[in-house]
């Protein structure tokens, strides 16, 4: 980084989890090096489904209260990570998780996806007015998997950044680190979760990827901080070291020693390894 004043770095996730699973080394690399993170979350995950059985009383068919535990789950991942500056996206609770496109959920006054994109772009708006990042980082216009949720947070993002964000970069994941990671999960013992079959996991090709994070040294933070999320992510480690994680769906997902990004906004020269590469 050759800035000439304290880097700054805004990540826009939709739910609580979404910062780790996407980007968690990122934002353990650059927190550990000084630079400011902060982390806007967009809802509080409602609609997540919930994997451990004692704790299944919360979801939305029971208790409705799985969005306040899951500020205490955040929280513990924002320690892990380093992040000291989250914010909730209009006020804790202001956007309610939408769930999954077509359900019912989605009609919800509150549903983000549903919500009212200008007063939700203002919202963030004065969230990087205060912070003054030069990079932003939230999804591809596709949400990464077609959530609605993170297709709004993509609209939101995109409408908030003026000409005082210089990049602004989408999370992905490569298709060969995916690939590669999955082969070497194969055969390995006490693996608790499936292989994924083809088309499964969510991939980009790596000829479309524009930067790449070399997160290789904070692994062990990133699984932390994805245990942290106990409701909604399985962390796994092998005795011979691998690593692997799964959803609700119990789908084995490995954890590659880097995090990838497309460029969506701004001038990359320089940032092919570094998302303040190049930038003055």
């Amino acid at each position: 980084m050759t800035l000439s004043t304290a880097p700054r770095l805004l990540l826009v996730h939709a739910h609580p989890d979404d910062e780790s699973l996407w980007t968690g080394g990122t934002i353990a690399r650059y927190a550990a090096a000084g630079v400011q993170v902060t982390l806007v979350t967009c809802t509080l995950g409602e609609e997540g489904e919930v994997i451990p059985d004692s704790l299944r009383g919360l979801a939305t068919d029971a208790a409705d209260q799985l969005g306040g535990y899951r500020i205490g789950e955040l929280r513990a991942a924002c320690a892990a990570l380093g992040v000291s500056d989250h914010r909730w996206l209009g006020g804790v609770g202001r956007w309610r998780d939408s769930g999954m496109a077509g359900v019912g959920a989605n009609a919800h006054p509150r549903a983000f996806a549903g919500g009212d994109l200008a007063e939700q772009a203002a919202a963030l708006a004065e969230v990087i007015a205060d912070v003054r990042p030069q990079v932003v980082v939230t999804y591809g216009p596709d949400g990464g998997y077609g959530h609605p949720d993170h297709i709004r947070a993509h609209e939101v993002t995109m409408a908030a950044c003026g000409a005082e964000v210089d990049r602004v970069f989408f999370a992905v994941t490569s298709r060969r680190a995916t690939e590669e990671g999955v082969a070497a999960l194969a055969g390995r013992d006490g693996l608790p979760f499936r292989l994924p079959g083809p088309g499964e996991l969510p991939v980009t090709d790596d000829a479309a990827i524009t930067t790449t994070i070399d997160t290789a040294d904070v692994l062990s933070v990133k699984l932390a901080a994805l245990a942290a999320h106990s409701t909604q992510v399985s962390v796994w480690q092998g005795q011979d070291g691998a690593q692997a994680y799964a959803l609700s769906n119990g789908i084995a997902q490995p954890l590659p020693p880097a995090e990838f990004y497309l460029l969506g906004r701004g001038a990359g020269d320089g940032a092919g390894t570094d998302l303040f590469g190049g930038l003055q």
